[in-house]
């Protein structure tokens, strides 16, 4: 006779949230695809407008996978889940990446750095006032708290090329780059990646062509439609299609902590790309990126009730 958990599917170490070998390597792989688009980024705004920069990510991804999804006949799926499909899309990267691109043309890569590392910390205060089943313990606060330590050291806490409007915007982008996973784990986790992602690309992009027309570019080098194409398939496709993986393995509070690496990586690239200086906040920083990092996706079994857990995440586990 199967029990209760047997046909929810419930497995406990699935539901403990312990790191992996997929969720590390899923791990690793968004802290190289997300770790590159600061520089990408600041090339491409050099010469186009950041409103453009969100179509010329989003318009190419939305083909792609929406000719997937017709393929697969998920279009049915992508039109039942269509209102927080859309939501997710713009809470997720349509607002976050106007808003990104627009800072990075009057603040340095570093405060961007330093500023998204705040979705971490978000996260974990949004999951607690939401009484959330993910448990957070006092050694993932640690983890945190070694991060964001390891993340000044990096980037420093020179604040002088910015000013208050800029970080406000930046502070928009960290709330949208929280409530994306959360919308992803609560409400869509039994959508399919890709339907996702064409969804939500496809309505950014043409939210987005309106005021693109009226911003076209006058001219753009290869070196800017190359980096508005690897934004677009690798820092886009791919990111999202990894990063809805990585939820589901590890959960959405620990899957945000691939920011405190990407500051990390974009760092590095800083200094091996574009001849930057080798800190000794960069030394003394990497290493506590990595050391929170780790102590920040540790896991611990649940202590709620299995009938509140499967409420929660039977989708994201039937769909693995």
């Amino acid at each position: 006779m199967h029990t209760e958990a047997q046909k929810c599917k419930f497995d406990p170490a699935k539901y403990a949230r312990r790191m992996t070998r997929r969720g590390w390597i899923l791990f690793t792989a968004m802290a190289v695809i997300w770790g590159i688009p600061y520089l990408l980024i600041r090339v491409a705004v050099r010469q186009v407008d950041p409103g453009f920069l969100v179509l010329g990510r989003t318009g190419p991804t939305a083909v792609l996978l929406l000719a997937l999804v017709i393929g697969r006949r998920q279009l049915s799926l992508l039109v039942a889940n269509f209102k927080w499909i859309a939501i997710f899309g713009v809470v997720e990267f349509g607002v976050p990446w106007f808003f990104m691109s627009t800072a990075e043309k009057h603040i340095t890569s570093s405060l961007t750095s330093l500023l998204i590392c705040a979705v971490p910390l978000l996260s974990v205060a949004i999951q607690r006032l939401r009484r959330i089943k993910e448990h957070v313990s006092l050694r993932r606060y640690t983890g945190l708290g070694i991060g964001a330590i390891g993340v000044a050291f990096l980037v420093g806490l020179d604040t002088r090329g910015g000013s208050l409007t800029w970080i406000a915007m930046m502070l928009i982008v960290c709330i949208g780059y929280t409530l994306g996973p959360i919308i992803l784990a609560t409400k869509l986790a039994h959508v399919p990646g890709p339907v996702i992602v064409a969804g939500a690309t496809a309505f950014v992009a043409l939210c987005w062509v309106p005021w693109s027309i009226a911003h076209w570019p006058t001219s753009a080098s290869y070196e800017t439609v190359a980096s508005i194409a690897v934004l677009s398939i690798v820092c886009t496709a791919g990111a999202f299609l990894t990063f809805f993986e990585l939820v589901k393995e590890v959960g959405s509070t620990k899957s945000v902590v691939v920011t405190y690496v990407n500051t990390a990586l974009a760092v590095v690239l800083g200094v091996v790309g574009l001849n930057e200086p080798l800190t000794i906040g960069i030394i003394v920083g990497f290493p506590l990126v990595l050391i929170g990092s780790i102590f920040a996706t540790s896991g611990e079994v649940r202590s709620e009730p299995l009938e509140a857990v499967v409420g929660s995440d039977t989708d994201i586990v039937a769909n693995d």
